[in-house]
């Protein structure tokens, strides 16, 4: 079966982030297809790599972008989400004037269409989050 992931919660605000983790690696380790990962609203926050998570917690942006790596998984950040919250590619920040970009590892940031062309080519979209 091939999935779409949508997180829409940040990484500590919400159990949510944490399922969709864990779902997305047992459907891997299934054999099932995972065709894009899209994270919008506040789930964008598991795109950045300025989280520092005390020693002792779990830090779901390095899960998520070794996850990526190991099974060349397409993560999107959905671009006008991640603006408010002020995560950039290099890309985006130059075109805003600002210093850096702060997107993780194995994350990219396009638009929406991307979820919407997801959701039309996988057999099941499942959400996790409001």
């Amino acid at each position: 079966m091939k999935f779409t992931i949508q997180v829409n919660t940040g990484p500590f605000t919400h159990q949510a982030s944490d399922s969709a983790y864990r779902f997305t690696l047992a459907a891997l380790e299934s054999g099932h297809e995972i065709h894009r990962v899209f994270f919008y609203h506040d789930g964008v926050n598991n795109g950045t790599m300025m989280g520092a998570p005390p020693q002792d917690d779990r830090n779901l942006q390095v899960l998520w972008s070794e996850l990526a790596e190991q099974h060349e998984l397409d993560m999107v950040v959905c671009i006008a989400a991640a603006q408010r919250r002020g995560i950039m590619d290099a890309k985006e920040s130059e075109r805003h004037g600002k210093k850096f970009a702060n997107i993780a590892p194995g994350f990219q940031i396009s638009g929406l269409g991307q979820l919407i062309e997801a959701a039309v080519i996988s057999d099941r979209l499942i959400v996790f989050g409001d």
